[in-house]
């Protein structure tokens, strides 16, 4: 493992938490309400550029009207697709 799979993980969950706010038809703005962060932290989330602590994590994924598990079982498949 190492860091490109890290970085494998943080660019697929980018991509899963940008895809579910889409699915669900919010933008940053209300994402980063709902969950009580900031919208450019929103913003960095969704480029790579940042990653949640757990706690915030939990927060997005509620915030998405999603599982936090399920939500971290995506980004997991996703990032051995994208491998």
């Amino acid at each position: 493992m190492g860091k490109e799979h890290d970085t494998r993980i943080v660019k697929a969950a980018a991509a899963e938490i940008k895809s579910r706010r889409a699915r669900i038809d919010i933008n940053q703005e209300e994402l980063a309400h709902r969950a009580d962060v900031h919208r450019s932290y929103i913003a960095r989330l969704e480029v790579g550029q940042s990653q949640p602590t757990l706690a915030v994590f939990i927060r997005i994924a509620r915030a998405l009207e999603a599982d936090p598990a399920e939500v971290l079982g995506a980004i997991v498949k996703r990032s051995k697709r994208e491998s």
